[in-house]
């Protein structure tokens, strides 16, 4: 499961994946084990490559919720889009199932479509608000459908609360580690994914 040459025993190891299922950050699991932190946290960052590296490769189709986020932040109070000091984050989610995410440089039209475009088959649904860089699905291969949220949070079968919720289970879980290297933040964001469709919603 580890590294071959781990020093780590079969106990301990099942141990810490036991923790790491639970949610317990590297250090507070360092100190039930007495494990040394920085052995626990590449533990921890090696369950989470592994979990980025068994994700399948699918494709959404039917009802699709399409939504970007922002991550980070380097003073208290920023929000929307942006903001500096954050990480871009889209998201796509197929109602009732599975989640993808994708680090972006920007929510411009030209960076999510493509996106789009590769992970929904062609003819599904799908939902967006009203931010102008969705524009482009209404002359598409998909059937477009916006909720505008400064006048109704959903409308029978149109909205895209399924993603919105995963974008605050996600910050949850990650506001407990008091803030991330960017370097390792593709790993934390797919573990985050893992969570949500593996059982966590």
């Amino acid at each position: 499961m580890y590294e071959r040459r781990s020093r780590l025993s079969p106990r301990l190891q099942g141990k810490l994946i036991e923790l790491f299922v639970v949610g317990s950050t590297a250090r507070a699991a360092a100190e039930f084990t007495d494990v040394n932190v920085k052995t626990t946290r590449r533990f921890y960052m090696r369950l989470r490559q592994l979990i980025a590296s068994k994700q399948p490769n699918y494709e959404l189709s039917g009802e699709v919720e399409a939504d970007e986020s922002y991550f980070g932040g380097s003073c208290k109070g920023w929000h929307g889009r942006g903001a500096a000091g954050i990480v871009a984050v889209f998201g796509l989610l197929k109602h009732g199932d599975k989640v993808f995410t994708a680090i972006v440089p920007n929510a411009k039209t030209e960076t999510l479509l493509p996106i789009i475009e590769e992970k929904v088959t062609p003819d599904s649904i799908v939902n967006t608000d009203t931010f102008r860089s969705y524009n482009a699905l209404d002359f598409s291969d998909f059937h477009h459908r916006r909720i505008n949220h400064s006048k109704l949070f959903a409308d029978q079968q149109n909205h895209i609360n399924g993603i919105e919720y995963f974008w605050n289970q996600a910050k949850r879980h990650l506001r407990r580690f008091n803030g991330i290297n960017p370097e390792n933040f593709y790993w934390f964001l797919k573990e985050c994914e893992c969570r949500f469709y593996g059982g966590d919603h």
